[in-house]
């Protein structure tokens, strides 16, 4: 490991005809300046923004922070019209060289868009580089090498610059000339720059850096890079155990700030914001809850270098960066992916067993307190990600269900009811599978049950079973070049089990019942504990509490609160307790709903003071049942039967 030493390696230039140049002069109104030169234009040639960036399924529109665009030849001005919200055309003297200059306002403080400040800059190209298009006529649009120079900054000689582009060459701590193979590559390798934190390892031959933005002085490199060092080791020997990675390099850049959290995947990279205090100590050895999170991070956005970077489905293969593109397999994708990245935790010792049920009790109950999971299949939360995930509006938890949690605890299910059906012995990719990697992984392998023979008979694998591992590997053999879809899926189940699961990705995907993940949980050796529900689940609400107010921001279906009228927006302010024989009629202001218990004892009803639209309102709220709202905790009970999963 090495926290100073820069990568030297530089790239091979290939001839290029459009050329960007980065400048960051204006770092202080938050402007990144960029010349785009195109040496044989079109007679019209027509310029676009994507609205959106791949794993972020909103359209976002980038073409409203891009100003001031202008164009020339020669140095005389040259009309630029705008089309669309995110399409402009030159007419100008076809093969005569043409200039581009524009602004993008840079003040996002996320890992979708831009940011720039005289602390630090990051950006994606999709919200910063316009594409050149091809021949109007032929709506084709060019596949050649395109040039990138960032300008290093005047105002801070200390800055660097990080990315997964190839280098060209370096004028100053990574700032100089880069080159994309194309278009798709440019804008899916994110540029960050400030005085960061880096360092590197090496997986498997695979170059693997990390640079930390905003990190304070108690930071932790040294433990960052050995912690994340063994999720890549776990995961390049998952995907690829009996062959070289499909990597040659890869970049994490990490952004702590005061709160955030959040993540984007790249093919050879990845985007992250956490929060400071969630980064590792000097001194401290315990695995505090913020950093297993942190490092569930960095695990699942990482997993995404195969699930969906390169494993994706069918519908993603020419994504259109103009509009939504569809797909019903965002619970497999993001799904999938959620399931693994914690388990990879536990697979490669970082937490315990005890730590994993933790994590999965909360998607657990996530799941189960959200009405919409009964109205809402995973599919369609997949297929409406645009309009209802990336929306989220107060009624939401009641129309949908996350595809992440939801395909969470799909892929649970398929992973566990796996297990107990034997490998089929009459299928090539059953018997490849489940062969044993190769003596260089063999000893690191997640293939445990496979024997210690470099080959396997018919009757080798029809002794063994399968689980989701196993399925993960025939897909990506299977579809990586091709895209998937469901159809896929369910042929690959059917050839490693000679049995056909169509009944239950119709039912666990497609239908709108609670899957069974408690029954598969107990038995696998866990205990599922029903406990009683905080006091907001009980009531049916989700709530902020903040500055001693209780904030209403939704109301659940079917709840409690939903009956006595509570609205979305509500302030609750007090409760009014009835007279009863031995006292009189009782009013007590409420700054946190975990107060409820020394007012309300056995009280089957009271009335809930709240303030609408600066109005006082009475509600007369029901407490009958709320006691029955319940929650699982879950515990390890049989540790044998818990290895043979976890481990």
């Amino acid at each position: 490991m090495n926290t100073q030493k820069r990568p030297s390696h530089t790239a091979t230039a290939q001839k290029a005809s459009i050329h960007y140049e980065v400048h960051l002069h204006e770092a202080h109104a938050h402007l990144i300046n960029v010349v785009l030169t195109i040496e044989r234009p079109h007679a019209l040639q027509r310029l676009e923004l994507p609205v959106w960036i791949p794993g972020s399924y909103l359209v976002r529109e980038f073409a409203k922070d891009l100003i001031h665009i202008k164009a020339s030849q020669k140095k005389r001005t040259q009309t630029i019209e705008q089309l669309n919200k995110n399409t402009w055309q030159v007419a100008c003297k076809p093969e005569t060289e043409l200039v581009i200059h524009y602004q993008v306002f840079a003040h996002d403080a996320s890992v979708r868009t831009a940011w720039l400040d005289l602390d630090r800059g990051f950006f994606n190209g999709s919200s910063v580089f316009l594409k050149v298009l091809g021949d109007p006529n032929t709506s084709s649009t060019p596949h050649t090498p395109l040039n990138v120079r960032i300008h290093a900054p005047d105002f801070n000689p200390a800055w660097r610059l990080a990315t997964s582009l190839p280098l060209i060459k370096e004028v100053r701590h990574g700032f100089g000339l880069y080159q994309a193979k194309d278009y798709e590559e440019l804008i899916d390798s994110p540029v960050e720059m400030g005085e960061f934190w880096q360092g590197q390892f090496l997986c498997q031959g695979v170059r693997h850096r990390v640079v930390v933005s905003g990190a304070s002085s108690t930071f932790d490199g040294e433990r960052l890079l050995k912690d994340v060092q063994r999720i890549c080791q776990y995961q390049i020997e998952f995907w690829h155990p009996q062959s070289k990675p499909v990597i040659d390099e890869y970049l994490f850049i990490l952004w702590a700030v005061g709160e955030g959290y959040g993540g984007l995947e790249h093919k050879n990279s990845t985007a992250l914001i956490a929060n400071r205090q969630d980064l590792p100590r000097l001194g401290q050895s315990t695995m505090a809850e913020g950093y297993i999170q942190l490092l569930g991070l960095f695990s699942h956005e990482y997993f995404h270098t195969w699930n969906i970077k390169r494993l994706k489905p069918k519908e993603f293969l020419n994504l259109n960066l103009n509009q939504e593109n569809y797909t019903e397999l965002l619970w497999f994708f993001e799904g999938f992916t959620s399931y693994y990245d914690d388990l990879v935790l536990v697979r490669c010792g970082l937490i315990e067993i005890a730590d994993y049920l933790k994590l999965l009790t909360k998607t657990l109950n996530q799941v189960l307190q959200t009405p919409g999971r009964l109205r809402h299949s995973a599919a369609q939360a997949s297929f409406e990600a645009w309009t209802k995930y990336y929306r989220p509006q107060p009624n939401t938890a009641n129309t949908t269900v996350s595809y992440y949690t939801k395909g969470a605890l799909i892929a649970l299910c398929l992973d566990l009811s796996l297990r107990h059906v034997p490998a089929s012995s009459d299928h090539t990719l059953a018997q490849d599978l489940l062969s044993p990697p190769s003596k260089t992984h063999r000893k690191k392998s997640v293939l445990s049950s496979a024997t210690p023979s470099n080959s396997m008979t018919p009757s080798d694998a029809s002794a063994m079973t399968v689980n989701l591992d196993n399925v993960m590997r025939g897909l990506w053999k299977k579809c990586h070049d091709t895209g998937m879809s469901e159809e896929d899926l369910l042929s690959v189940l059917k050839e490693l089990t000679a049995r056909d699961w169509t009944q239950e990705i119709q039912s666990w995907v497609h239908g709108t019942q609670d899957l069974p993940v408690v029954a598969l949980l107990e038995q696998h050796g866990v205990q599922a504990r029903l406990e009683p529900a905080q006091w907001a689940q009980r009531l049916g609400l989700r709530i902020q509490e903040s500055n001693n107010s209780i904030v209403i921001k939704q109301v659940l279906a079917g709840g409690l609160a939903e009956h006595a009228g509570f609205c979305p927006q509500d302030e609750w302010l007090a409760i009014e307790l009835p007279a009863k024989r031995s006292r009189a009629a009782q009013s007590w202001r409420l700054h946190k709903l975990e107060e409820w218990p020394q007012y309300v004892g056995d009280e089957k009803s009271v009335i809930a003071l709240i303030s609408r639209d600066k109005k006082l309102l009475k509600l007369k709220l029901s407490l009958k049942g709320m006691n029955e709202v319940k929650t699982y905790r879950l515990m390890p009970q049989s540790l044998p039967e818990l290895n043979a999963w976890l481990h």
